[in-house]
């Protein structure tokens, strides 16, 4: 029994280390835009049973409750919260924010379509919308391309892009900016640089115009936070820490145990 204490409570100190590395992730990512916290959720092992609830005692009489014995805990998930985190105004003409459900589609030369909520883009060297600081050539799509020397950039909220040029008043129309959703956004897998690839537990993308079917708006001059909050990792961070020893008190005990019978089979 002492040994098996001490892998159950290892497998404590294993699942607790996990949780511990995800609070990290989300801390250091407080500040990151568009980026979405994830949760662990844990399940405990298999049982050893004894004996069964219901088993008959020696007056031929229903036990009403067994001998079960558990086996310790593993990490069963880890869940993405997807609300949205504030907004945070730049004024930027191609900071973006969706207002609501939706990510924006980015083509990858690699894996074909990624999503993302972060909508701090930028304009490459001929001039088609991509994201900041990508270096794999990441194009937001649909793709569009602004031409030289414009003075004014618009995006409605519904996702028209609009420039003004030099010396004239009138608005050109260039494309159209649109969204996509998943029926389970949960299933999507993150892939780091603030991309989701498409799983079959997310689901098909569905993509349609911002502000119709369930997608949001687009914001233009506003970039989505991180939805991070930290005092409440904090508190999760020191509950963890505490979980983690009370289990290495465990281990210590089960130790302390087997030392002692140990002991008195020499004698």
């Amino acid at each position: 029994m002492t040994v098996r204490s001490l892998f159950t409570a290892a497998s404590g100190m294993e699942a607790m280390q996990f949780k511990l590395d995800t609070i990290a992730n989300n801390l250091a990512n407080a500040n990151t835009t568009g980026f979405k916290e994830s949760r662990v959720n844990f399940q405990d092992l298999y049982y050893q049973i004894y004996k069964l609830p219901g088993a008959k005692n020696l007056q031929g009489q229903f036990t009403a409750e067994g001998i079960v014995l558990g086996t310790g805990t593993r990490v069963q998930s880890t869940e993405l919260d997807m609300s949205e985190g504030p907004l945070i105004q730049t004024g930027g003409q191609l900071d973006l924010a969706i207002v609501g459900n939706g990510f924006f589609q980015i083509q990858d030369p690699v894996y074909s379509t990624l999503y993302t909520r972060a909508g701090n883009f930028s304009i490459n060297q001929q001039g088609q919308i991509v994201m900041s600081s990508s270096d794999q050539g990441r194009l937001l799509f649909p793709n569009i391309t602004i031409p030289q020397g414009v003075t004014n950039i618009n995006i409605s909220s519904d996702g028209i892009v609009t420039v003004q040029n030099p010396g004239q008043s009138q608005l050109t129309q260039l494309g159209e900016i649109q969204l996509a959703y998943f029926f389970n956004p949960q299933g999507l897998l993150q892939m780091g640089q603030n991309l989701y690839q498409m799983t079959d537990a997310s689901g098909n993308a569905i993509t349609g115009t911002p502000g119709q079917n369930g997608l949001g708006t687009i914001q233009q001059g506003f970039l989505e936070n991180s939805n991070v909050e930290p005092v409440q990792q904090l508190v999760d961070l020191i509950t963890t820490q505490r979980t983690f020893e009370l289990n290495s008190q465990v281990v210590n005990a089960s130790d302390q145990i087997l030392q002692l019978v140990a002991n008195l089979r020499r004698f």
